[in-house]
C-alpha cells in the first residue's frame, strides 16, 4: 500500500514534466484499499469529476458486484447520480443541507422507530432532485438552467442527539435498506476522514520533504510507525492522544540526549538532576 501510494504521488510531482499537483483517490472496502486512481489534470480537483471516474473504473473491474458506494459531500451532481442509477450502481451520498427537491412520497411507516443510534430520523422520502443544465448564451458564456431530473431518489434526513443539533442529509438510490443501515454505512465511511485529519493535523504530514519515490516511501512508513508507537503509548498509560504525543516526544528527546552523552564518554548524573 505504501509503495503504491509513493508511486502515485511521485507521478503527480514529476519535476521533469512540470506537474506539481496530484489527486490520489482510494476506494476502501471496509478492510483494505481495493482500488487506486491518480489524477494530475487540474479539472480533477473537482470531486464531481474525479469520483465518478474512480467509481466507474472500479465497477468495470467487479463484474456482478453488489457494492454500495459511499461518498462524501464532494459529489453533488444530480446528473452523476442519475448516471449511477442508469448503470445499476448503488450509492449513498451525503448531500448539502436543504438540497432543493420535490417530495413524491414519505417512506416513514406508522410507529416506525426513528432512533438511528447516534442520530434521530427526521425524514425518509422518495424525491426528485434538480440539476443545472449548461446553456451557451450568445456571447459564448456558459450558464446553468435549473431543471428537474425525473429519476426517483431517496432522501434521508437525520439529526444528532447532542445539544448542538446538526442535520445530515443523505441521498441514495437504494430503497431496500433501512434508514438506520444507510446512516451506519455513512458512519463507517467517516473513519476515513478521521484518519486523514489524524495524519495531516496531528502528525503534520501536510507536505513532502522528498520528491523521489524512495524518500516518499520512507516518509510514509515513518509516519505510520510513529502513529502506532504513540497509540501504544497512549493505551499503555491510559491518557489522551495530545498528552501522549507531548510526553512521548519529551521522553524520546531525553533518551536521545542520554545516548549522545554516553556515546561521548560523559556521565548521566548531571543530566538526571
Amino acid at each position: 500500500m505504501v509503495s503504491e501510494a509513493a508511486g502515485k504521488l511521485l507521478e503527480g510531482l514529476d519535476n521533469k514534466s512540470g506537474k506539481k499537483a496530484v489527486k490520489y483517490s482510494v476506494a476502501f472496502d471496509g478492510l483494505l484499499p481495493c482500488h487506486f486512481n491518480v489524477f494530475t489534470d487540474k479539472k480533477y480537483s473537482s470531486e464531481d469529476i474525479a469520483l465518478p471516474e474512480v467509481i466507474m473504473n472500479h465497477v468495470k473491474q467487479e463484474s456482478n458486484h453488489q457494492n454500495i458506494y459511499v461518498v462524501d459531500r464532494g459529489l453533488q451532481s444530480t446528473r452523476t447520480m442519475k448516471s449511477f442509477n442508469d448503470n445499476s450502481v448503488s450509492f449513498i451520498v451525503r448531500a448539502k443541507d436543504n438540497r432543493k427537491h420535490i417530495e413524491l412520497e414519505s417512506l416513514l411507516a406508522p410507529n416506525q422507530d426513528i432512533d438511528l443510534g447516534e442520530l434521530i430520523l427526521v425524514k425518509d422520502s422518495k424525491v426528485h432532485l434538480y440539476t443545472g443544465r449548461p446553456i451557451n448564451n450568445k456571447k459564448g458564456n456558459v450558464h446553468y438552467r435549473e431543471e428537474l431530473v425525473e429519476t426517483p431518489f431517496r432522501l434521508i434526513v437525520a439529526r444528532t442527539k447532542i445539544k448542538e443539533e446538526k442535520d445530515f442529509w443523505f441521498i441514495t438510490n437504494d430503497f431496500e435498506l433501512s434508514a438506520k443501515e444507510i446512516a451506519q454505512a455513512y458512519r463507517r465511511r467517516w473513519d476515513i476522514e478521521v484518519f486523514f485529519r489524524f495524519i495531516k493535523q496531528e502528525l503534520h504530514v501536510s507536505h513532502l520533504v522528498s520528491l523521489n519515490k524512495n524518500g516518499i516511501e520512507v516518509m510514509l512508513y515513518m509516519t505510520l510507525i510513529v502513529a502506532m508507537l504513540i497509540s501504544i503509548y497512549k493505551k499503555t498509560n491510559n491518557i489522551g492522544y495530545k498528552t501522549a504525543k507531548r510526553r512521548f516526544k519529551m521522553e524520546l528527546r531525553n533518551l536521545a540526549i542520554a545516548l549522545i552523552i554516553v556515546q561521548s564518554g560523559g556521565t548521566l548524573e548531571k543530566f538526571k538532576t
